[in-house]
């Protein structure tokens, strides 16, 4: 009994990612030299791309659907902190080898996100070397302003969605840094398969002054906000949402830290001025993902870090500031 013969590099691209495309505005999709695209006339485009490399953005072993999902993910994050509609993709896979069951588990993980986002997958490229993905997502927004993290202005309230710091302890469950059981399988599916807040993003584009997603820690991330908006911020620590799981399996300390320097939530953190909360609260109440104030904008001041942490009132220092790919610690 001889083994199948793996798919090769043209096999690999019909088989597992070359899909017919619900989108009128593919005029031309996977199979030729590039994609032919109709932006609408009214709207902006938007563009972002990341990439995860195995054993970086996520650990040796975790399953081909899991990785496929956070691909797309990680790029549809970046689309909803900019408010846009997420409408094309391409992708570009790096193979230490072609793997039949690998593949159709991760080409399942994307066009599954993909399809709940009216995603469309238009062209990439395939390559044999280390386990490494690129996806680039391109959307639209409305023409008008749009809503960037340099909006930002002293006095305005900040906001984040959902719960950060799961997906780091749940990256912690799965290094086996705690005992297993209900909670940690909560916290593990919180790391493997982040979800997108696509809609959250929309309703913001009109109402938040300034928004980006948290990708590479809370306290980081809030500190890139500031800097684009010129300004600084007072971060309440009373106020980060808790999460019972984590709870349950870390002390305070530890949950503390994961929440403000634990990365991967792909949660929203936005501002919003203080004339709008009523209207943004009424709009939010009740909605998931949950959405809590932690913070205010505040005056930019030299003599003082840009985002000062408080708990009860009174400042406390922090000593890191989220994930840094070239940081020398």
């Amino acid at each position: 009994m001889t083994s199948a013969i793996p798919p090769g590099e043209f096999e690999i691209i019909a088989r597992y990612f070359s899909r017919a495309s619900r989108r009128s505005d593919v005029l031309l999709g996977i199979g030729d030299d590039a994609a032919l695209l109709q932006v609408p006339s009214d709207r902006r485009l938007v563009a972002a791309m990341d990439t995860l490399v195995e054993g970086v953005h996520f650990p040796v072993g975790t399953g081909a659907r899991s990785i496929g999902h956070r691909a797309l993910a990680v790029n549809l994050s970046d689309l909803a902190a900019m408010g846009a509609e997420p409408a094309w993709a391409l992708l570009s896979l790096s193979l230490p080898e072609s793997n039949a069951e690998w593949l159709a588990e991760f080409s399942k993980g994307l066009h599954d996100l993909a399809q709940r986002y009216n995603v469309a997958l238009v062209g990439g490229d395939t390559v044999r070397g280390p386990l490494v993905i690129t996806v680039q997502v391109l959307g639209f927004i409305e023409a008008g302003p749009a809503l960037t993290r340099g909006g930002a202005r002293p006095g305005d309230l900040i906001y984040v969605s959902g719960i950060p710091g799961e997906a780091a302890a749940g990256l912690a469950v799965i290094q086996g840094q705690t005992v297993e059981g209900e909670d940690s399988e909560l916290l593990r599916h919180r790391f493997n398969w982040p979800e997108p807040r696509v809609q959250l993003g929309q309703t913001l584009r009109t109402l938040a002054s300034a928004a980006m997603d948290v990708s590479d820690g809370l306290l980081g991330d809030l500190g890139k906000l500031c800097q684009a908006s010129a300004c600084s911020a007072q971060l309440e620590l009373e106020r980060l949402p808790a999460s019972p799981s984590m709870r349950a399996l870390f002390d305070v300390a530890a949950s503390e830290r994961f929440a403000l320097l634990g990365g991967d939530d792909y949660e929203l953190l936005f501002t919003v001025a203080a004339g709008r909360v009523p209207e943004f609260e009424a709009l939010v109440q009740n909605t998931e993902p949950g959405c809590t104030r932690i913070g205010r904008i505040t005056q930019r001041d030299p003599g003082q870090a840009v985002v000062q942490c408080l708990r009860d009132g009174r400042a406390v220092v922090v000593p890191a500031t989220g994930y840094d790919h070239f940081s020398k610690a």
